[in-house]
C-alpha cells in the first residue's frame, strides 16, 4: 500500500533535528480515497518493515518517496533526502489543522 503525505503536525518545542519535531503525518491513500493520521515512529516502522510506501507530490507533480532514518539519539523519523545538502520536501509541507 502507498500513501501520499499531505500535512505534518509538529510540536512547539525546539529540536536540534527538525524531523523529530514532527509528531504525526496526515496522509491519503489515493487509490481507495482513504485518509488518516499516523505518528512519526509508526510511519517509520511501516516503511522500514517493507509493508508500506509514503510519498510527497510537489507542485510540478513530481513524486518523492520518504525514506526511514534514525538520529544518533535513537529517534525514528522519515525524510525525503539522503543527506541534508538538499531541501527536504517533507519539512516544507503545511501544518495540519
Amino acid at each position: 500500500m502507498a500513501v501520499r503525505i499531505l500535512y505534518i503536525k509538529t510540536d512547539t518545542r525546539l529540536h536540534e533535528n527538525p524531523y523529530i519535531a514532527i509528531d504525526s503525518l496526515e496522509w491519503v491513500n489515493e487509490r481507495i480515497n482513504v485518509k488518516g493520521i499516523t505518528e512519526r515512529a509508526k510511519l517509520y516502522d511501516w516503511i522500514k518493515d517493507g509493508d508500506g510506501e509514503a510519498y510527497i507530490v510537489d507542485q510540478h507533480g513530481n513524486k518523492t518517496t520518504l525514506i526511514p532514518a534514525v538520529c544518533p539519539e535513537g529517534n525514528k523519523y522519515v525524510k525525503t533526502v539522503k543527506d541534508e545538502s538538499e531541501n527536504d520536501q517533507l519539512l516544507a509541507l503545511p501544518e495540519s489543522a
